[in-house]
């Protein structure tokens, strides 16, 4: 019968297990950044920029940005639920692993904010954003994306994003063209205005 462990013996037990466990996670970590940061290099970085920055308002800054949310859009331009024939090449052998591996490489970067290029359509868009339009039904944008725009993890970070981007973005909700994510875009973009959409965009990309 094997005798039983003193209570000394236990901590120094359960100490040890921990430390292995936590070189382990270290270990699996180092490699997931390891395998993203060539997966980053070999393609993505053509578009969304080396540091995530990107190279045009056409492609989305990635800096920043949510790890869950950039494996969640990766899902999609992968099943197809969010259409675009330059992603679903590139996406087409990503694992769920890698995908969210990139995720956190890029969520780990920054972007220095940066003025608003239109100061009075940025002030225009930030009314908007944190009061919405009670005249035509467009709620307060700061409801779900948060007082600084950085969303969460299931809501994109519109902070520092393209206001470009985003403006696109909103017209495809608006015209129900991206069905990929929260219906409730639909129901708020579809009430809003050209000119609203451009505030909006002017006002979070800037913050």
């Amino acid at each position: 019968m094997n005798a039983r462990l003193s209570p000394l013996n236990t901590v120094r037990t359960t100490f040890t297990l921990a430390v292995a466990l936590l070189f382990s996670m270290s270990a699996f970590a180092q490699a997931d950044e390891a395998r993203a940061k060539k997966i980053a290099g070999g393609s993505c970085f053509l578009c969304h920029g080396a540091q995530g920055e990107s190279t045009s308002e056409v492609f989305p800054r990635l800096a920043g940005q949510h790890a869950e949310y950039i494996a969640k859009q990766l899902t999609a331009f992968k099943s197809g639920q969010r259409k675009s024939t330059a992603m679903v090449e590139m996406v087409s052998k990503l694992t769920p692993d890698e995908m969210l591996a990139l995720g956190k490489y890029y969520e780990k970067m920054s972007i220095p904010r940066e003025e608003p290029k239109d100061p009075q359509l940025a002030a225009m868009g930030r009314y908007i954003f944190h009061n919405g339009n009670k005249f035509s039904g467009v709620p307060a944008c700061v409801n779900c994306h948060g007082t600084n725009a950085e969303g969460a993890a299931n809501l994109p970070r519109l902070a520092t994003q393209f206001s470009g981007y985003i403006h696109t973005q909103l017209k495809s909700f608006n015209k129900r063209d991206r069905t990929n994510d929260n219906a409730v875009m639909h129901v708020v973009a579809e009430k809003m205005t050209e000119l609203e959409m451009a505030a909006v965009a002017e006002y979070v990309s800037s913050k």
